[in-house]
């Protein structure tokens, strides 16, 4: 009896061991200091989401306030600082702008990487500071190998991507009982005739304003048809904030009427006629749903 309590005890011990362990955090990942290196500091990979500072996680917030550097891009990063700073957070970080325009990058990407590089090195602490989500087109993944290859400690700090939220200022569900149970989020620079699927597969278009005639041309081909019910919200969350609703068959016509610009995000299926936003002509859909019934086809316009 004794022998088996002492097993319990044991087995507690052990017990109380693991529970002491400390957790690994899953947002370090960096490679570790090689010993007697010299400590370098450490770049934060953070997401700002769509430009809003409301969005912005509070994980994002404190890496910002506990930064030596910002490194911030011109879509979602340079609005979330402005609204930070109109809601009274000061923030003691120097600033560094290597925004983008559409067709012009003033600070090439390896330039970017050697920048985060250097700073951390240099034993500072960088932020850099991501439109939307790091990973989501947002070449996160070259600037967290760059570092690591340099030994430095990378952390990363998810966002909310433009290609969810900025969809759903318009009403846009990307999926919906009944209407669409699947998306896929591609850039318009990007070869989409590879997009399978029919409208109950919703497709998010980023960057897709330039190339979109070609776009809607090449989906309207496949199983969605002409009729597709096409979504474009412009300046999601900015001063310009503006829906344009249409067909494959229609929308490059209304965005070159509306004179639609960037940033915007491109909605193709039929969770678009959801979108209050919808002319009646294209807001008619069945929403009774009944999950034992044989699937239906899309309903046609």
């Amino acid at each position: 009896m004794s022998g088996s309590a002492g097993g319990t005890d044991a087995a507690a011990d052990r017990a109380g061991d693991a529970s002491d362990a400390v957790v690994p955090d899953a947002t370090l990942l960096g490679a570790a200091q090689t010993a007697g290196a010299p400590a370098s500091g450490t770049v934060w990979l953070v997401g700002a989401g769509p430009g809003d500072a409301g969005l912005l996680t509070l994980r994002g917030l404190r890496a910002l306030e506990s930064a030596d550097v910002i490194v911030a891009d011109r879509l979602g990063a340079r609005g979330v600082l402005d609204g930070l700073a109109a809601e009274g957070v000061r923030l003691s970080a120097e600033i560094v702008d290597v925004g983008k325009l559409p067709g012009h990058h003033a600070v090439p990407q390896d330039a970017i990487n050697a920048l985060l590089v250097r700073e951390a090195l240099a034993g500072r602490t960088v932020v850099r500071l991501k439109g939307g989500d790091p990973y989501v087109f947002g070449r996160g993944g070259e600037e967290l190998f760059a570092c690591q290859e340099a030994g430095i400690e990378v952390r990363v700090v998810p966002g909310v991507t433009s290609a969810v939220s900025v969809p759903a200022l318009a009403g846009i569900p990307l999926t919906h009982r009944g209407v669409a149970t699947s998306f896929t989020v591609a850039t318009a620079h990007d070869q989409i005739a590879a997009l399978g699927g029919g409208r109950d597969h919703t497709v998010v278009l980023l960057m897709g304003v330039g190339t979109l005639a070609h776009s809607a041309l090449t989906l309207a081909r496949g199983e969605r048809g002409a009729d597709c019910p096409v979504a474009i919200v412009e300046d999601g969350f900015g001063a310009r904030q503006r829906v344009t609703v249409g067909t494959l068959a229609t929308i490059a016509a209304q965005a070159a009427e509306r004179g639609v610009r960037s940033p915007a995000v491109v909605v193709v299926g039929d969770v678009v006629r959801l979108s209050p936003y919808a002319p009646a002509a294209l807001a008619s859909l069945d929403l009774t749903f009944d999950p034992l019934a044989v699937p239906r086809k899309a309903p046609s316009l």
